[in-house]
């Protein structure tokens, strides 16, 4: 019986169970974690009432009031809007945001009789090519709502996120172009495995140790490109009118939801390229250094064999404890980082992250060539 198609479902149900479950729950996580790096009361209002008692659980009462409020807000619109487009803009910024995640893996193949069931939902050749293909897509959603919104402050919003979105981009994809060099592929399923590696017999060979300074420069233009603080110049609600600003209800959700599954798919991406995707630092296939089924092969000669179940269950946890790790870095940068003035944020873009990423990438290819 052939599952490829059922196993498609399940793996398309647990992607967006990962990138819809997270989402509500980091608007909750963000104003927990603010309010203890500023040391102030955080999200603890929104609750239900029974039996004449106030349940606020944690205030995780919070994401489903505004999801509620939401919901049944009152949608309205400018009488001079572009319906079209305004319609679609929201669509637009949140399709890729969605989408993006089809290429990563969250956890190693299984094999199920004759067939091998991928945790990945689309394993393509070119896959991080399309994560920047379809990432780039999320520009024109920005540009739309702001040209659409028949608004002078939101169309000046929307061609400040563009140009920053545009610019970051550009180091985004050189800073990544270092580690092809390195594992020789563009398939991120390929990449995590090149990271099982251990270099000189005992150092796990991730993308971090192969590539610091693409990693730095990854992480800087991929919070940039998500437009979130220090570089939030195009929606800084305290004093910027943001390119959203004539949206309301779910339109206004939609771009909402879009921001943090963003965020999201930033942390799985840092933990595909960089981090060993699924990798569990010793833990070996079958037929490694001797194993007669999956288990950890220590530097000082050391076997522990645990079973092909448990190292799947494993690799999974260890790809879900990374991605977590990184959604809660980006927000603790968020409530951490001053704001940039916007002459800052293109000067660091062009005039230094630029240079620098076209830097690595040439010393990169000096050194794979050097060594092959």
């Amino acid at each position: 019986m052939d599952y490829s198609f059922l196993w498609n479902l399940v793996t398309i149900v647990i992607m967006f169970a990962i990138l819809v479950g997270l989402a509500g729950p980091l608007t909750w996580a963000e104003r927990r974690q603010s309010a203890m790096i500023q040391d102030r009361v955080g999200p603890n209002r929104a609750g239900i009432d029974l039996f004449g008692k106030r349940i606020t659980v944690l205030g995780l009462m919070h994401p489903v009031a505004d999801a509620i409020k939401m919901i049944t807000k009152e949608d309205t619109m400018n009488i001079r809007v572009d319906r079209l487009l305004y319609n679609l803009a929201p669509i637009i910024s949140l399709m890729p945001a969605l989408v993006t995640f089809a290429v990563v893996p969250f956890g190693p193949d299984i094999h199920w009789g004759d067939a091998v069931l991928p945790l990945q939902v689309a394993r393509l050749d070119a896959g991080a090519l399309y994560v920047f293909a379809v990432s780039s897509l999320a520009v024109f959603g920005v540009t739309l709502a702001g040209y659409a919104s028949a608004s002078r402050l939101a169309m000046m919003g929307g061609l400040r996120a563009s140009a920053q979105m545009i610019s970051y981009e550009v180091t985004m994809g050189l800073s990544i172009m270092g580690l092809f060099l390195v594992y020789g592929t563009l398939e991120p399923y390929a990449m995590v495995l090149e990271q099982g590696e251990l270099l000189g017999g005992w150092l796990p060979g991730w993308g971090i140790i192969r590539q610091p300074v693409a990693f730095i420069l990854f992480l800087t233009a991929a919070i940039a490109e998500n437009k979130r603080v220090p570089f939030d110049l195009a929606e800084g609600e305290s004093e910027i009118v943001g390119y959203f600003v004539e949206y309301s209800g779910m339109k206004f959700g939609m771009f909402f939801m879009a921001e943090y599954i963003e965020v999201i798919v930033v942390a799985g991406l840092l933990t595909t390229y960089f981090f060993g995707g699924w990798q569990v630092p010793y833990l070996m296939d079958a037929g490694y250094a001797g194993l007669s089924t999956a288990g950890f092969v220590f530097p000082g000669g050391g076997v522990w064999e645990i079973g092909e179940v448990a190292a799947t269950v494993l690799r999974v946890g260890a790809f879900l404890f990374k991605l977590l790790f990184f959604l809660w870095f980006q927000l603790m940068i968020r409530w951490t980082l001053p704001r940039f003035r916007y002459d800052q944020v293109m000067n660091l873009g062009w005039r230094k992250l630029l240079p620098l990423s076209l830097l690595n990438l040439v010393i990169t290819a000096a050194v794979v060539l050097m060594i092959h």
